[in-house]
């Protein structure tokens, strides 16, 4: 007898036309329901899923809204029990949805299930295990560049990367959906820390295999588009998530993490753009907007704030170990 479907696969597009229809091929076969949120795309990719896939939703946006945006209206759309968060430039192998749900079945405490991704161009490298967040207000990618065999055993991790990560989706109606004010990058790193506050479980899943070829739409690794919001977003997430005590014990170090990535982007000359984001992250936490979706400290949940800083001060170490 068929098992009935439990997840929604939601992948958000734009001007993703170089890899979207191996992405869409590649899950033609798992047991999912699979929705494209396309951000006003102008490539042809949009039309090329209406033509070729026409048992995948298709959600058309106007224009770009951002990867936050789109993700949320996926989410919003799905009706089923768990939602994975794919990106368009990824290839999963067989048998990956099921890969996921598994841990998901056996403990109820687990919010999302980072899948192990590998480098789609070097496919015997791991592009990201899971993500790490740490007291220099680092966020970093678990495994990135190193052989894959290293990283096939299940962990606990700070947040999964959403390039490819299941969700338990009865939870966002506790901790929240995807905070828009982040446009892309960090968001999810941020989505993974409120979990954490209140209580639930992030893990690596490495029998969940995805392919990823990174930066598709930015254009590479590091360039002044990313540079800018990751900037702005970094200092965003720690105002956010960490009460005002917390922020203090952890200020001395937050600046000087500043500090290292300030010369390490002058160096590759984007300095100005990483300053600038830095800038308009400030001025987005003293906004309306950004005041509004600060995270209300919750007394009862103090034990989960200690876990997670004792966590922040070992992950500084784990930054150069994994």
């Amino acid at each position: 007898m068929e098992r009935k479907i439990q997840s929604t696969v939601v992948i958000p597009n734009y001007n993703g036309i170089r890899y979207i229809e191996k992405c869409l091929n590649s899950l033609v076969d798992e047991p999912a329901h699979v929705i494209v949120v396309d951000n006003g795309s102008d490539d042809g990719s949009r039309e090329l899923v209406q033509e070729k896939f026409p048992q995948v939703e298709l959600i058309c946006l106007d224009r770009n809204y951002g990867f936050c945006k789109a993700v949320n209206v996926g989410i919003e759309r799905s009706k089923t029990k768990y939602v994975i968060l794919l990106n368009s430039d990824t290839e999963a192998e067989a048998g990956f949805v099921r890969a996921l749900e598994q841990p998901l079945e056996w403990r109820g405490e687990i919010f999302s299930g980072a899948a192990q991704i590998r480098n789609l161009w070097k496919p015997e490298l791991m592009d990201d295990g899971g993500d790490y967040y740490c007291a220099l207000g680092w966020a970093f990618a678990r495994g990135r560049d190193k052989p894959y065999q290293g990283y096939q055993r299940m962990c606990k991790i700070f947040a999964g990367c959403g390039a490819a990560v299941i969700c338990r989706r009865k939870i966002f109606n506790e901790i929240g959906m995807m905070d828009e004010n982040h446009f892309a990058y960090l968001e999810d790193t941020d989505l993974g820390y409120r979990a954490r506050i209140n209580g639930y479980d992030n893990v690596y899943i490495p029998k969940a295999v995805v392919y990823h070829a990174g930066s598709a739409v930015s254009g590479s690794r590091h360039n002044s588009f990313k540079v800018k919001l990751s900037a702005k977003n970094s200092v965003y997430l720690a105002y956010k998530n960490m009460p005002p005590a917390q922020l203090l014990l952890n200020l001395p170090l937050l600046f000087a993490g500043t500090i290292v990535k300030q010369l390490y982007f002058a160096r590759k000359g984007l300095g100005k753009e990483y300053f600038a984001g830095l800038c308009s992250g400030v001025r987005l936490c003293f906004s309306k907007e950004g005041r509004a979706h600060k995270v209300r400290f919750q007394r009862e949940l103090l034990r989960n704030y200690i876990v997670i800083q004792l966590e922040l001060w070992r992950n500084m170490w784990r930054r150069f170990l994994v």
